[in-house]
């Protein structure tokens, strides 16, 4: 079965009766411990483990790297490693979660 992530809108797989907040909620769960990619609004893009977020969009990496923006389109540099990083939710222009770390869940976007 496939894994289907759906970052607006709502869920083709909604249970009747189940309240939007929990969806949202349960939908979070299943992201924890998974790597992403947070691009921020000043070109940086920090790639870690989601351990949480908050009501603010602020998101919490842990073992975070930060990769600076380069002017050359080939080359990344070397990322700087941060551990611990709060994200503030303002700065946050793109999440991406790597496809990699949601093939490893089991029943990801399932309802047990």
């Amino acid at each position: 079965m496939a894994t289907m992530i759906e970052e607006n809108g709502p869920s083709s797989h909604e249970q009747p009766g189940m309240p939007l907040s929990y969806q949202a909620r349960h939908k979070l769960e299943g992201l924890l411990n998974k790597n992403m990619k947070i691009r921020m609004t000043d070109g940086r893009t920090l790639v870690g483990l989601f351990l949480c977020t908050d009501r603010d969009c602020n998101v919490i990496l842990g073992s975070a790297q930060e990769f600076l923006k380069s002017t050359d389109t080939f080359s990344q540099g070397e990322p700087r490693v941060l551990g611990l990083a709060m994200i503030p939710g303002h700065h946050v222009v793109s999440i991406e979660v790597e496809a990699d770390s949601l093939e490893d869940t089991d029943g990801f976007g399932v309802n047990h």
